[in-house]
């Protein structure tokens, strides 16, 4: 197919410029050379395709039957390699990217308004769902990366922290005078305490320190959404366990106070994630460079 492939090519030029000479010219071939990979396709075809005259050659009824479907084959390979191009040069394609509303919102958005700003070409697909939601995106092959809470476990996942972030507890103007001196745990679990739903990684790595110190929480709240974690506490609703580096807007306003622990809660990450075993686009990794350089070399 690949000989016939060129053939046609041939067969294209010779019906474009009337001439096996031109054509011969055009493709840097010989015109004998032209002339005998006509011949071998009306032979194969069993057909004749051109009448040769003395001032060129023009299409016979079968050649321009046969010249209808074979420019329109080659104009779409031609198509093809320049779709194939453009995506090389990252001038088209998509980028696929797992991450949850909050981190999306707080941490995401200047480095997706860089990438968009360098290749304005690629499209931006944003899958929204928690860190299990995210992983599961990416395993399936529906998210090219994810950007997730830390810890994260997995085999299959390549994980690489690009930020580090802090746990925290924060209250509203009820509850102010807990934030002039640390407090003790014991004292924290007394209070009315605001969490987000189980099923976030961030309060999973709250709640498994506080186990590892010996107490067990029971939220009064337990919320869908970081900025109505932010909010409840606002109101005095309680204490809540938020993310310092996502609560900044409201610590510097005095809007929310930081409640110091004596034991603190160690600091985790954010992380960037995708499989191990498949190579990533371009792309993705023009993306993961601009969010954090050290990842990718």
């Amino acid at each position: 197919m690949i000989i016939k492939l060129e053939a046609y090519r041939i067969f294209n030029e010779v019906s474009r410029s009337k001439s096996f000479s031109k054509a011969a010219n055009a493709l840097y071939m010989t015109q004998p050379a032209v002339s005998q990979s006509i011949s071998k396709l009306e032979k194969e075809l069993d057909t004749i395709l051109f009448n040769r005259t003395p001032k060129g050659v023009t299409l016979t009824e079968e050649g321009e039957l046969l010249h209808e479907y074979v420019n329109s084959a080659l104009g779409i390979l031609d198509a093809g390699e320049e779709k194939m191009a453009e995506f090389k040069n990252l001038r088209t394609g998509v980028l696929r990217i797992g991450v949850g509303d909050t981190i999306s919102r707080y941490f995401l958005l200047p480095y997706l308004e860089s990438f968009h700003i360098r290749y304005p070409g690629i499209k931006l697909k944003v899958l929204n769902g928690t860190t299990n939601e995210i992983l599961a995106f990416i395993k399936s092959g529906e998210a090219d990366l994810g950007i997730c809470n830390l810890p994260i476990q997995d085999p299959q996942l390549q994980v690489s922290p690009c930020k580090e972030i802090h746990d925290i507890f924060v209250c509203g103007q009820k509850y102010k005078n807990l934030s002039k001196k640390p407090i003790r745990l014991d004292m924290l679990m007394k209070l009315p305490l605001i969490f987000l739903e189980r099923k976030a990684n961030s309060r999973n790595y709250v709640e498994n320190y506080l186990k590892e110190q010996g107490y067990t929480i029971s939220p009064e709240f337990e919320l869908g959404s970081h900025d109505l974690v932010l909010e409840f506490a606002k109101i005095n609703l309680g204490v809540a366990s938020v993310t310092k580096e996502f609560a900044t807007d409201y610590l510097d306003k005095g809007l929310l106070y930081e409640i110091e622990l004596q034991q603190p809660i160690p600091k985790r990450s954010l992380g960037i994630v995708h499989l191990k075993n498949v190579s990533l686009s371009k792309a993705t990794r023009k993306f993961i460079a601009i969010v954090d350089p050290g990842i990718i070399h």
